[in-house]
């Protein structure tokens, strides 16, 4: 269960002026500079957009890592967002193609947290060769880790751009990702970034925004 708080910010210097607060410090666990990486993704449908209607979503990434360009192929399922808190289902699967593989992407999923079953159950029915690309995002994450109360949990800067048909958007947002402990831990700590910076919790999911867009962009 992948378990974030996002906070949206009016622009990049507000942004990164969160790693220059006098209190950064206090909850980061290594403030040394840390160097941005490229992540390319395309969101992936059947023609008539089965996964949507399903709840589910299914990206593709493609990044640098140690030299090497890398592919990690992700299904989001169901979840639910309340002021900024994001829950929801998630199996990640990390490879050298951009090539789905269903064969070997639920049997890598299957080593994941959440039930294989409910995976199963998203993809039902639907094979690589129907999929297409519908929409994408383009954006720099600069990564830090925080220790709050009994939890660690990880601070990604997001900044780039949304693209859903002809239309594009801009990211700006700090996503503060529970990666062990209390998800309350992860919640006081989003209140406090709200409370000393210009950071507002933000309900949209990258891919949600990019539904936003494909859809003006029929009208």
């Amino acid at each position: 269960m992948e378990t974030e708080i996002k906070l949206s910010f009016p622009d990049k210097e507000e942004l990164f002026s969160v790693i220059e607060a006098e209190w950064f410090s206090d909850y980061c666990l290594d403030t040394s500079p840390k160097k941005a990486v490229l992540l390319e993704n395309t969101y992936y449908d059947t023609a008539d957009r089965m996964l949507e209607k399903r709840g589910a979503s299914l990206r593709i990434r493609r990044f640098e890592k140690d030299d090497n360009i890398v592919y990690e192929h992700t299904v989001k399922f169901g979840g639910a967002v309340t002021d900024g808190l994001h829950q929801r289902y998630e199996w990640n699967v990390v490879c050298d193609t951009d090539d789905l593989n269903m064969e070997i992407f639920m049997k890598q999923a299957g080593e994941a947290d959440d039930p294989i079953e409910l995976l199963q159950e998203v993809m039902e029915g639907i094979t690589p060769d129907q999929l297409v690309p519908l929409c994408g995002t383009s954006f720099e994450r600069t990564k830090y880790t925080f220790g709050f109360g009994n939890s660690i949990m990880e601070a990604c800067f997001d900044y780039g751009t949304i693209r859903g048909g002809n239309t594009t958007e801009t990211i700006c947002e700090l996503e503060l990702e529970l990666e062990s402990g209390d998800v309350v831990d992860l919640k006081e700590m989003g209140q406090f970034i709200v409370e000393n910076t210009t950071g507002k919790p933000f309900n949209e999911s990258k891919f949600k925004r990019c539904l936003n867009l494909l859809e003006h962009d029929d009208r």
